[in-house]
């Protein structure tokens, strides 16, 4: 199935990230190489994009108004004047910012990556609002979509060279541990690779397809029972939003493509797609 609408026209490089700003009522996503946040407010139509000064992986909703940035050399948050601090910085050379996710207790849990996706040059840490950083998983290559099952007992994961959705046992009372690692999918060779993931309201897995042109729907038992075709090569991420929660949207990027299509680099949505779960905010 498709029935795809292009929310959001556009050319960039490699958009990623969107997320449901409930509290705004608009869809966020990023250009991570292009530097840009982007607003798209699905009633009205309007448009915002505001440039930061590094390559940016992630953009969350905060708890008290503001933005939470997953940046090249850490945490930044934006305020709600506008103002930017950062929360935590570590700079690492030839190192950048990928995806990041708000776990049930306000956390945030941010990717990185070697600009050269070299194997174990990425890491996923666990950033308290406080500013307080515990590496979770060293050694990853490309960390990419993570999310939480409706109950919040499970999290899923992906490190996009694996191939793999993996999926963890999530203790939300211990602190954010997570234990048992075990694979939930595996995406076949020649369907591209994993990329960023959203859980629906049935514990169903929705995965972006990079160099797969689709998003894949996987039950909580890893058969997959859905698959959403795009006119695009490089999907990246997806996320539900729009009032209900109803709405697909899907990144997609132009990066790597001698021939980049028309809608490559757009943003679209899939209106009625499913039932998502509301996203917590950032904690800090």
């Amino acid at each position: 199935m498709s029935g795809y609408e292009v929310a959001v026209r556009a050319e960039a490089t490699l958009g990623e990230g969107p997320t449901w700003d409930a509290a705004a009522g608009r869809l966020l996503w990023i250009d991570i190489l292009g530097s840009r946040v982007h607003g798209y407010d699905p009633a009205s139509g309007r448009r915002t994009v505001r440039t930061t000064e590094q390559h940016v992986g992630a953009v969350k909703p905060r708890a008290g108004g503001g933005l939470v940035l997953n940046l090249r050399d850490g945490i930044g948050l934006l305020d709600p004047d506008g103002g930017f601090r950062w929360l935590h910085r570590e700079t690492v050379p030839g190192r950048r910012a990928n995806d990041a996710a708000v776990a049930p207790d306000g956390a945030l849990w941010a990717g990185t990556m070697r600009y050269d996706e070299a194997p174990g040059g990425g890491t996923l840490s666990r950033v308290t609002g406080d500013g307080t950083v515990e590496v979770v998983l060293p050694g990853v290559a490309v960390s990419n979509g993570t999310g939480w099952s409706p109950d919040g007992r499970l999290m899923y994961y992906i490190d996009s060279p694996t191939r793999r959705v993996d999926v963890f046992d999530y203790d939300g009372d211990g602190g954010g541990r997570v234990s048992g690692r075990r694979p939930l999918a595996e995406i076949e060779e020649g369907a591209g690779f994993p990329d960023g993931l959203t859980v629906d309201a049935d514990g169903c897995v929705w995965v972006a397809l990079w160099d797969g042109a689709a998003v894949r729907r996987y039950t909580p038992d890893g058969v997959l029972d859905r698959v959403i075709e795009l006119p695009v090569p490089r999907v990246t991420a997806c996320a539900f939003g729009g009032p209900g929660l109803t709405d697909l949207y899907v990144t997609t990027a132009r990066v790597g493509l001698d021939a980049p299509g028309p809608l490559s680099g757009s943003l679209l949505v899939v209106p009625g797609a499913g039932q998502g779960l509301p996203q917590p905010p950032f904690a800090g």
